[in-house]
């Protein structure tokens, strides 16, 4: 049986800074992310399974993905926590934002593999995790491929 790819994707809005930074980004913004997330696998052969001839059901894919980053991400507010922007975060969730804090600079590439090892945990034994596109306007986004990270 031959090897399919299975894409789907999801939307969420996420604000984030990027500390350091020598542009515009380094204040305190949000984009309209769009995250497509490919797996691959070999369909189900058995027909008794109530999933013959799928690789992944869309809705199971649809539930890791929504529970591990849509429901976390969206309408939150990134920071890396090993910088001063910890001071700004800890005063948004005084005031009950909803705010993220991750051990690294939160820019697409680096959210991208976040989101990728989140992704992989949660996927079945039988199922892979191909690439990640992260959109994060019209013309920019990163990709992440697992043939490039083995």
């Amino acid at each position: 049986m031959s090897n399919i790819r299975i894409t789907k994707q999801f939307s969420f809005e996420t604000g984030h800074a990027l500390y350091g930074y020598d542009g515009k980004c380094k204040n305190v913004h949000g984009h309209s992310y769009k995250l497509s997330v490919t797996v691959i696998g070999k369909p189900i052969t058995d027909a008794s399974n109530v999933k013959f001839g799928m690789v992944i059901d869309f809705s199971d894919l649809k539930k890791i993905v929504k529970e591990e980053i849509v429901d976390v991400f969206d309408h939150a507010t990134v920071f890396n926590k090993n910088t001063p922007h910890i001071e700004l975060a800890n005063e948004l969730k005084e005031r009950e934002h909803h705010v993220i804090l991750v051990d690294y600079q939160p820019t697409s590439e680096n959210m991208v593999i976040d989101f990728s090892e989140k992704i992989k945990a949660r996927l079945p034994k039988h199922i892979q995790l191909h690439s990640l596109k992260l959109q994060e306007t019209e013309t920019s986004f990163a990709e992440w491929y697992a043939s490039d990270n083995q």
